[in-house]
């Protein structure tokens, strides 16, 4: 009786070619890299989209909520909206009116930032999508949001 071997690398691992956690990962990768490849000519990151995109989605979110958003440290939102409000696309009150929070919202500015950069994502969006049916579409996007549930999901199994 032989065995097959399994391939080298895969003794105790996951076979990447077949790993949807992996195809993921690379799926993100590309994603950011495209993003990134048409937003820097705007003088844009990924994650300041982010942030000017959440601010006019909801305008009044705190440095946490931001941050949560946008998938960074509360530290890292911090030094970007103060880079947001020196350069005149963002506005904070100078004092808190409840606790700690400075709630930020877009200036004319930053909604003029933000038409020229979601033109520029809405593109990578399309292309990242065009060999897709609608229905597929669809079904992808079910299926992705089913497992962003099952990971935050508390309950182990």
């Amino acid at each position: 009786m032989s065995q097959e071997s399994p391939a080298p690398g895969t003794e105790a691992g996951i076979d990447l070619p077949t790993s949807l956690g992996y195809l993921l990962k690379e799926a993100s990768s590309a994603l950011r890299t495209a993003l990134d490849d048409v937003l820097r000519p705007l003088g844009m990151s990924v994650t300041r989209y982010s942030c000017l995109e959440l601010l006019a989605q909801r305008p009044g979110l705190s440095n946490s909520d931001l941050a949560r958003g946008a998938f960074v440290t509360r530290q890292s939102m911090n030094v970007l909206l103060q880079t947001l409000e020196r350069e005149g696309l963002v506005t904070r009150p100078a004092q808190a009116l409840v606790g700690k929070v400075l709630p930020a919202e877009l200036t004319p500015a930053g909604r003029d930032a933000l038409r020229a950069a979601t033109a520029a994502v809405r593109s990578v969006e399309f292309r990242m999508l065009s060999r897709l049916s609608p229905q597929q579409q669809a079904q992808a996007f079910s299926a992705l949001r089913a497992m962003v549930d099952a990971l935050h999901d508390e309950s182990p199994g």
